[in-house]
Parts: structure tokens; C-alpha cells; sequence
């Protein structure tokens, strides 16, 4: 019995008549019938595909990007879970067919018409893998401290544009994987091992490194010859983003997820009634939502309430601590006041709740650092106090 294979077709930029002579001949020799209409849209397809795969990869990255803003909600949420596994997947299996693609070109094998679509499906992965990133570290950051991750997201969006050959984009994308592992296994085996701090760290690292090595294996199976070519820049770019987020959370700059800041607030008062706090604080203009701090007049003897709510994941149980400072003008330095901790415990969606009091306040800058047990700042709180001859009028204000 003879088989029937639909005839392939040529890369769009072999001269025209080349591609039809081509399909003719397949046609003939394989008595597949195909209509010239169907021949031409196809070709088109594939054709604009090609020529516009740098230009459709950045959208795609873009898109995923966007998409996951919708989608992510807490970090310890099955569906979470399986969007990152998904696309830590499919974002592996595609730079691994992309590698053994090419590796068989150049053994004069021909690629299948479909490998078009994958730096695109590259690109949408590790798009939607940042943007999930970007969302979890960013409630869990404060922008002076962890500005070097901008500047990550930065160099991730030009890179795409800059490596364009094949042999740059499977050292760069395999260095994207390898900072894609390590940054969700940072967020996540706290999930499972209920801790936090340097030595969960280590791990997540250690976990990190595993699977890495893993997928070297199959992108070295996949085609040898490139990958001794590439193999010494892949290794070093890992070891460098390796040692980078090393640094960064030994120095504080890593964002201390899966710990966030949910909620906060300054006061005049506050205590909790049930399910709720109750707190008395001042009207402040709009633009305290876009990062002014607040205002609050407080007459002698009175106290200043600092509210904040912590997410943790599901039985994560750690110490926070509010770091009270107060701007010094004189010496141009922010000074400790007082340090108050409490233990929080996880799983609530609008984070664990408290408050600290500090009675002894005057004019002037101050700030609340919101820390978790090795000291990394979870959010802060600054607001301008002023000094008032009495008590002023408050609103009251429920916290949910």
C-alpha cells in the first residue's frame, strides 16, 4: 500500500519559481492533490511568519506579558502553580525543538514549516513568566531597594530584539530559562517547606539548579555540535544569573517573596472589632495613592497607629517586624525610634493584620519599614507628621 504525504514547501525565500517547481514535483510524485488556492495561502501564511518573526516574537513577549495581569491572584494557589509549570513547560520544549531544528538544517534536513511559531511560543512563555514575576515581586517590593530588577526587565526586552541570530538566541533564551527556574523556585519552595530565609533560599537554588541541568542534557541530545559551540557562553550566563540573585538577596535587594505587603495605613487610632479593625484617621488628597505621604496633625500626648496587612502562603507561619525612623535634618540620616515585632501566620487572601503604637512622636519625615525575620523590608510606610495645639477631626475608616 503507498502512503500519501502532503507535499512540503520551501522557505518563502527561495525564489518563486524554485518553490513552485518544488511543489509540482511533489504533486506529481506523491499524487496529493491540493488546490493552487490553498498552495498560495499556506505559502503567504508561513511566508509573512518569517519574515516578520523578530517583529511577532516582541508582540507575543508583550502579550504574555499582559495576559497574566489578569491572571495571577496569590502565589499559593493551584491554578498559580500550574500557569508557571505550564509555561516553564512549553517555553523548555520549544527552545529544545528550536535548537534541534536548526541542528538539522544544517545537516541539510529540512525544517518542518511549522517551527515559525516557535520563537514565538518562546517569547509569549518567558512574556508571561516575567509578567507574573513582576506582579508577585512587586507587592513585595520597595522600589529604592529593588530597582535593579527594572533594570533586568529592561535588558530581557532589548535582548530579544539584539539576539536575532540562531546561534545568540539559544544562549540567550537558555540564560532567560535559567533565570526563569530560579525565580519561580525562589517563590515556591517556601510554599512547601512552610520557612523562609537563607537556607530555603539554598534550596530553592539547589532545585533550581536540577532542573537546569536536566534540560542541558536534552539540548545537548538535541544537537551536539551547536551546543559544544555554545555551550561555554550558556554555562557562564547561568553562572552569572546564579551568582546575581545571590547577591541580591544577601545584600536586601531581593524582594522577600512569598511575603507581601497586602495593605497599610497611618492612624490616629486603631483596634479591632470582630472580623474588622476600626481605625480614626485624617482626609488626605489624591495623590497620596500615587506614593505622596500622608499627613497627620497630632497634638502632645498623642499616639500614631501604623496598620499593615502581610500575605503569607498557607501554613507559612514567620516573624515581621515594624521598624519605626524618623528623618533627622540635621544630620541628613534616617534614625531608628523603636523596633516592634509580631508573629503572622498565612493563608489569609488579604494578608495578616496588625497594628504598632508609638507614643513618643514629633514633627518632621517618618517611615515604617515592614521587615520579615532576616531583616529584608517588605514594604514601607513613610508619612509627614505635624505638629496640632489639639486634637483635629478624624473620619473613621474600616479594614478589612
Amino acid at each position: 500500500m503507498s502512503e500519501r504525504i502532503e507535499p512540503g514547501f520551501v522557505d518563502p525565500s527561495l525564489p518563486e519559481k524554485a518553490a513552485e517547481e518544488r511543489v509540482d514535483a511533489a504533486r506529481e510524485a506523491t499524487g496529493y492533490k491540493i488546490t493552487d488556492g490553498a498552495v498560495r495561502l499556506r505559502k503567504t501564511i508561513f511566508g509573512w511568519i518569517s519574515r516578520h518573526e523578530r517583529s511577532l516574537s516582541a508582540v507575543s513577549m508583550i502579550g504574555g506579558f499582559a495576559f497574566d495581569n489578569y491572571a495571577y491572584r496569590r502565589i499559593d494557589l493551584p491554578n498559580t502553580q500550574a500557569l508557571f509549570i505550564g509555561y516553564l513547560t512549553v517555553a523548555g520544549i520549544a527552545i529544545i525543538l528550536l535548537h534541534l531544528f536548526a541542528t538539522r538544517a544544517r545537516d541539510g534536513k529540512p525544517m518542518p514549516r511549522w517551527h515559525s511559531i516557535l520563537p514565538m511560543a518562546t517569547q509569549f512563555t518567558l512574556g508571561a513568566l516575567w509578567s507574573g514575576f513582576l506582579i508577585f515581586y512587586s507587592r513585595s517590593a520597595v522600589l529604592t531597594e529593588s530597582w535593579p530588577f527594572l533594570l533586568v526587565l529592561v535588558a530581557i526586552f532589548i535582548g530579544n530584539e539584539v539576539f536575532s541570530r540562531y546561534h545568540s538566541r539559544l544562549v540567550f533564551t537558555s540564560i532567560l530559562y535559567a533565570f526563569a527556574l530560579f525565580s519561580y523556585f525562589i517563590v515556591t519552595v517556601p510554599i512547601f517547606t512552610h520557612t523562609v530565609g537563607p537556607f530555603t533560599f539554598l534550596i530553592s537554588g539547589l532545585a533550581a539548579f536540577s532542573v537546569f541541568v536536566v534540560f542541558l542534557n536534552i539540548v545537548r541530545w538535541a544537537g551536539q555540535d551547536e551546543w559544544r559551540r555554545a555551550r561555554l557562553q550558556v554555562l557562564g550566563g547561568a553562572a552569572l544569573v546564579y551568582a546575581t540573585l545571590t547577591g541580591f538577596y544577601f545584600t536586601g535587594t531581593l524582594p522577600p517573596l512569598p511575603i507581601a505587603l497586602m495593605d497599610k495605613g497611618v492612624f490616629h487610632f486603631v483596634k479591632r472589632d470582630g472580623d474588622v479593625y476600626q481605625a480614626q484617621g485624617e482626609p488626605q488628597g489624591w495623590m497620596t495613592r500615587f506614593g505622596k505621604p500622608p499627613v497627620l496633625h497630632i497634638a502632645p500626648g498623642q499616639p500614631v497607629y501604623v496598620y499593615s496587612a502581610v500575605f503569607a502562603p498557607i501554613k507559612l507561619s514567620t516573624k515581621v517586624t515594624h521598624h519605626w525612623q524618623h528623618y533627622n535634618r540635621i544630620r541628613h540620616k534616617w534614625q531608628t525610634i523603636s523596633d516592634v515585632s509580631f508573629t503572622i501566620n498565612g493563608g489569609r487572601d488579604g494578608g495578616y493584620r496588625n497594628y504598632t503604637i508609638q507614643h513618643k512622636i514629633w514633627d518632621g519625615d517618618w517611615r515604617v519599614d515592614v521587615k520579615n525575620s532576616d531583616g529584608r523590608i517588605i514594604g514601607r510606610i513613610p508619612f509627614h507628621i505635624e505638629n496640632a495645639p489639639q486634637p483635629v477631626a478624624t473620619v473613621p475608616v474600616i479594614l478589612h
